[in-house]
């Protein structure tokens, strides 16, 4: 199921960066294609250090 969504949703960068009206566009772009992975990498770090504190506790 999550294979079919990703197929479904996969965006050629390249080509939108190549189509790109103006150097903005390429900023949102690419601050658009790293969020999601930058917030992703946040909450595994969050998640990581709430339960090694909550184990320090102990």
């Amino acid at each position: 199921m999550m294979t079919l969504i990703s197929l479904i949703q996969q965006v050629n960068i390249d080509e939108k960066i190549k189509q790109a009206p103006d150097s903005g566009y390429v900023i949102g772009v690419w601050i658009g294609y790293i969020l999601p992975f930058a917030v992703l990498a946040g909450l595994a770090w969050l998640l990581y250090y709430r339960a090694k504190k909550r184990q320090n506790d102990q």
